[in-house]
């Protein structure tokens, strides 16, 4: 699925399209340059999932849990981890097993850190004079891919 998101209110829109419909182990690797919409993306998917409050960049706790919703929110920043040890350490394999929502900023880092069954979601400036955005999304798996074409519906 490619959708153009030509604002920030429009990739919050996106984003809370998605989080109404998440489901309970939905996890999502965010990729793209710094700056592209990741964490406004992430910030429309806390909304979406009913979590009020302010929604921050985790780049410096690297997991923040946001609960509040209909299901709780874990929202990681893989950029400032060193290696696998540091992946190991969060516990991240754990937080998919626990029953809500796992969304992960420069997941192209550690390809390896989602799920075999999950959502990936990349995110492209278009060009250096507007706000606009080009988002691709795919799954590879069947949970994934079923929200996926919901989505796209």
């Amino acid at each position: 699925m490619h959708v153009i998101c030509h604002t920030e209110t429009e990739m919050l829109a996106l984003g809370q399209r998605l989080g109404a419909s998440a489901f309970a182990g939905l996890a999502i690797g965010l990729s793209g340059d710094l700056g592209a919409g990741k964490t406004v993306l992430a910030r429309g998917l806390a909304r979406g999932l009913g979590i009020e409050g302010r929604v921050p960049s985790p780049t410096y706790v690297v997991i923040q849990t946001l609960q509040g919703g209909r299901l709780p929110l874990w929202h990681g920043d893989l950029y400032r981890l060193s290696g696998d040890d540091d992946l190991e350490q969060l516990g991240i394999d754990d937080l998919f097993e626990a029953g809500g929502v796992v969304v992960l900023e420069w997941a192209e880092l550690f390809p390896d850190a989602l799920p075999v069954d999950a959502l990936h979601i990349h995110l492209e400036l278009m060009d250096d004079t507007t706000e606009a955005r080009k988002v691709t999304v795919t799954a590879s798996g069947p949970k994934h891919e079923a929200l996926l074409v919901l989505l796209a519906g």
